[in-house]
C-alpha cells in the first residue's frame, strides 16, 4: 500500500494523537520469531524507552547495538521478524522505523504485511500476508515516520511482519492503528473503554515533559514512574495539567480509577475528572465545548489507586453517556493509570 514519508510534528498531530501503537510491548506485543539476529535481538524493536549507544562496548559477535541487526550478505530477498499485537486485533494507519546508531549498517528498505491468525494459532507457511506499509527506503541513524495514503486498513490484523531489504539493522519499530475491541455482548456489562484494547486513546494534554499521555492507558501499574504520565514543575499560581481521552466506545460511567503508583514525590495535589459527549476529537478539543466535572478536585495520595463511585458520592452526573474526558492534575505532577468503568451505549 503506498505511503507517504512525513516529519516527526505532522505524524505526532496526524497519527500518535489519535491512534495507539498496536504492537509496543507495553501492550504486550512480542516477537514471534525472525530470519535472524545475530548481532542484536529483535525483540529490542519493541522495547518503550529510546534506543541509547555505548561505543566501544562489544559481544561475542561484534559491536553492541540497542536493536535487531543481522548478519551481512543475506542470500534471501530480506530479512524479517514476526510480531504479534498487544491488543485483539488492529487496522493499521502507520509506522515509524528509527535506525538510531546504525550508520552504515542500517536496512536500506523495508515493508509491513499484516495476516489475521485465528485465535490459539500462530503463522506458518500457509498464512496469507497482506502489504499494509509498501517498501520505503530508511535512512542511516534516524526517526522515518511513514503514513498509508488511503487512510486505515479495512482489513484488521492480530500479526505482523517487518521486513527488511536485504539485511541490516534497526533499532525500535512502533506501528501505529486503532484497536477492534471485542466488547461483551452485554451491554450490561462494565469494562474500562479508556482501556487502549477497548480502542481509547489521549487525544491531547497540556504537557507531556517527563513520561507520555498514551502510558495512562496501557495494561497493569507499570515498573517505575517511567511508564506513567508527568509534567514539568508550574512555577505561577493557578495552573492546572490536562489530558483528554477519547472513550472505546459510547457509554455511561460507573467508576474511575486514578492510580499514582511509584509516583511518591511528585504525585497531584489535587485531580479533577470532567466528561463530554462529542461526535469528534475537534469537537472535544475546542474551547466551546462544555465539560462537565464527575468528580471535583481531589486531595491526591503517592503511590495509591484512587477509586470514586457513585455510592460513595464522590462520583456524580454520570447518568448520561459520554464519549470523552478530561483528567486534570492541579497543579502538575505524575500520574500512572486512568480507567474509566462504564457501561456501553449504542
Amino acid at each position: 500500500m503506498p505511503v507517504i514519508a512525513i516529519d516527526q510534528v505532522q505524524f505526532d498531530a496526524q497519527v500518535r494523537s489519535r491512534y495507539s501503537d498496536v504492537i509496543g510491548s507495553k501492550l504486550g506485543g512480542k516477537v514471534i520469531s525472525c530470519s535472524d539476529e545475530f548481532f542484536a535481538e529483535a525483540s529490542n524493536l519493541l522495547a518503550p524507552k529510546p534506543p541509547i549507544r555505548d561505543k566501544g562496548r562489544y559481544t561475542y559477535n561484534g559491536a553492541w547495538y540497542d536493536g535487531w541487526e543481522t548478519r551481512r550478505h543475506n542470500p534471501e530477498p530480506a530479512d524479517w521478524v514476526i510480531i504479534k499485537l498487544g491488543v485483539a486485533s488492529a487496522r493499521i494507519i502507520g509506522c515509524e522505523i528509527d535506525t538510531a546508531f546504525f550508520d552504515g549498517n542500517q536496512a536500506p528498505e523495508i515493508d509491513v504485511e499484516g495476516a489475521f491468525v485465528p485465535e490459539d494459532g500462530v503463522p506458518d507457511a500457509n498464512t496469507k500476508w497482506s502489504v499494509i506499509i509498501d517498501k520505503t527506503s530508511c535512512g542511516p541513524s534516524q526517526r522515518q515516520f511513514f503514513v498509508r495514503t488511503d487512510g486505515l486498513t479495512e482489513d484488521f490484523y492480530n500479526y505482523v511482519r517487518l521486513n527488511m531489504y536485504p539485511d541490516g539493522g534497526i533499532a525500535r519499530f512502533r506501528l501505529y492503528g486503532t484497536p477492534v475491541p471485542v466488547f461483551p455482548t452485554a451491554l450490561s456489562t462494565v469494562i474500562d473503554l479508556a482501556h487502549v484494547s477497548s480502542g481509547g486513546v489521549a487525544i491531547a494534554c497540556s504537557d507531556e515533559h517527563f513520561g507520555t499521555i498514551d502510558n495512562l492507558l496501557v495494561p497493569g501499574r507499570g515498573i517505575d514512574m517511567g511508564d506513567g504520565w508527568e509534567t514539568t514543575r508550574s512555577r505561577y499560581p493557578g495552573h492546572e495539567d490536562w489530558v483528554i481521552v477519547r472513550l472505546g466506545a459510547r457509554g455511561i460511567i460507573e467508576k474511575v480509577v486514578v492510580d499514582t503508583a511509584f509516583f511518591r514525590g511528585n504525585f497531584p495535589d489535587k485531580i479533577r475528572v470532567e466528561a463530554v459527549d462529542a461526535s469528534s476529537d475537534a469537537d472535544a478539543l475546542s474551547s466551546e465545548i462544555n465539560w462537565k466535572v464527575i468528580v471535583p478536585d481531589q486531595k491526591a495520595k503517592p503511590d495509591f489507586e484512587h477509586e470514586y463511585r457513585v455510592s460513595d458520592g464522590v462520583l456524580t452526573g454520570v447518568d448520561e453517556p459520554v464519549t470523552y474526558v478530561k483528567l486534570s492534575m492541579i497543579p502538575d505532577g505524575g500520574i500512572k493509570r486512568l480507567r474509566i468503568f462504564a457501561r456501553r451505549v449504542l
